[in-house]
């Protein structure tokens, strides 16, 4: 745990201001912008090296999209708190879902991050702190380390998100091991995040999926949580749905997990569940089967969304999705807690970072509705960095990192970005001009 933490927690605490609850202007129009001209020489390669226009973007970084993770952190908080380590993986596994909801409808993508640009977030309400950082630009690269203002838990990762696109979609596979530490309870727990996939990039409505199968092995037990983010299915019938269990080291099942990742995530045991889904198996099988239609077969409808979460008596609620604000719509879908991510309030200035994210002027002037401003800052930004990189290849330099190094994952063996510490010292000295 590090040992910077009881300097300047005052300076960005949710006890200095009230959080704003709107973005200063309204979202552009993306309708007058051909997403097809760019895209159509890129099918089936990666995208980090593509440039896209701005009208594309939503007004946060990379960095503060990684931080929504934390906007459940009260699930950590309830795994820290149960005496029962099966109780505990419940909510563990509750947070990994609840982690990526706030992509429900967010088709923006966030700015790529500079190198060596940072991120910083104390919530005192909520009971933690995280700091970010870009460590490497090709690939692109963001590290974070989250910790309890109480010394309860550790939450950290390097993200290394790599794009695709398929003609009609963009697939992110989201490659990057999270590790989250109990400390009171000697307990670490690992995963990926699931395949994100952005569907009607040309045409039709765009919507999102999530799939894939995220393990959640609890390390100390050797319990693991495998939860499956289910594609959405000739029908629809499997939109967002989320479904798994706990088994024990000698493979027995304890618990099944079910669920959306845009609404809630519910536990129950097996047989309970089981024999649910039998009896709603003989039901189906007397009903009518829905016939596909395809109304426009250049754009993949986005299904109708089904009736929410069939809950299986006696099961126990995990976590239910906050609902949105009502401007959220115009807002680029954001949620509460990231309509207040790119924040900047008096006394921050003098104490963050200056490569903090909140001084990004493209995401400003995005922010603040002046798309033009923020087109030509985005420009001036990638053409300064590209010009730094040809002048430390001039002079053989290697770029360094600030708040992280690579070092071994002790609990998967794997290579990662670890936290260095000192952060939160608030000493900037020699820190990169980077806007």
């Amino acid at each position: 745990f590090s040992q910077d933490l009881n300097s300047n927690l005052h300076v960005i605490s949710n006890f200095s201001f009230n959080f704003r609850t709107s973005l200063p202007a309204a979202m552009f129009s993306r309708s007058t912008v051909s997403i097809w001209s760019i895209l159509k020489k890129c099918i089936g390669l990666e995208l980090s090296k593509i440039t896209m226009p701005i009208a594309f973007n939503e007004p946060l970084s990379f960095l503060q999209r990684i931080t929504e993770y934390m906007e459940h952190t009260y699930l950590i908080n309830r795994a820290c708190s149960l005496s029962d380590s099966r109780e505990r993986m419940q909510a563990v596994a509750a947070f990994a879902v609840s982690a990526v909801a706030s992509q429900w409808d967010r088709t923006g993508k966030p700015f790529n991050p500079l190198l060596g640009e940072t991120y910083e977030l104390t919530r005192e309400n909520q009971g933690f702190r995280l700091v970010s950082e870009q460590v490497s630009h090709h690939p692109p690269v963001s590290a974070f380390h989250a910790e309890s203002l109480v010394g309860d838990f550790v939450f950290h990762g390097s993200i290394y998100p790599k794009l695709k696109f398929w003609g009609k979609s963009v697939e992110a596979e989201p490659k990057g091991t999270i590790t989250l530490e109990l400390l009171k309870h000697h307990e670490a727990y690992t995963w990926t995040n699931p395949y994100c996939c952005v569907h009607n990039i040309i045409l039709g409505k765009l919507w999102i999926e999530q799939y894939g199968t995220v393990e959640i092995v609890n390390h100390s037990t050797g319990d693991k949580c495998v939860l499956n983010f289910k594609p959405c299915g000739m029908f629809g019938k499997e939109l967002h749905k989320v479904e798994g269990y706990i088994q024990d080291k000698s493979k027995k099942k304890h618990c099944v997990i079910y669920g959306k990742w845009t609404e809630c995530m519910w536990s129950v045991d097996p047989q309970t569940y089981e024999a649910h889904k039998k009896s709603e198996r003989r039901g189906d099988n007397k009903k009518q089967k829905n016939v596909r239609t395809t109304e426009n077969d250049d754009a993949d409808d986005m299904p109708e969304v089904q009736e929410t979460v069939s809950v299986v008596p006696g099961s126990t609620l995990l976590w239910r999705i906050d609902s949105r604000p009502a401007h959220s719509a115009e807002m680029y879908n954001f949620t509460n807690f990231a309509m207040s991510l790119n924040e900047l309030e008096g006394g921050m200035e003098a104490n963050v970072s200056p490569t903090d994210c909140r001084f990004r002027p493209d995401i400003r002037a995005m922010e603040n509705g002046n798309m033009d401003e923020a087109s030509k800052e985005k420009e001036r930004l990638e053409d300064k960095q590209r010009a730094a990189r040809k002048e430390r290849a001039k002079n053989e330099e290697e770029w360094s990192t600030r708040w992280f190094q690579m070092g071994t994952n002790p609990y998967t063996g794997s290579q990662g970005w670890l936290y260095s510490g000192g952060y939160f010292n608030r000493n900037y000295q020699d820190i990169p001009d980077i806007y």
